[in-house]
């Protein structure tokens, strides 16, 4: 299962989780660094142009055509 959970980066590298976690045992985790000041909500928002370019095509709908509920 994939979770994503806001942190925060100090310098010296200790990553400060904002909620609390409980797991059964060690796991991965990617970090992604965002710019100082930039909202996840606003990368997203900037990314959607680029990624409609490669969403929007018919091979796309084509792919995710069984996720569609039958009208």
């Amino acid at each position: 299962m994939l979770e994503a959970i806001e942190a925060t980066i100090e310098p010296d590298g200790t990553v400060r989780l904002h909620e609390p976690v409980r797991l059964r045992g060690t796991r991965r985790a990617v970090v992604i660094i965002l710019e100082d000041g930039v909202a996840a909500t606003e990368t997203a928002l900037l990314s959607e142009q680029a990624l409609a370019a490669d969403w929007d095509r018919v091979e796309e709908d084509a792919a995710w055509a069984h996720l569609q509920r039958a009208r």
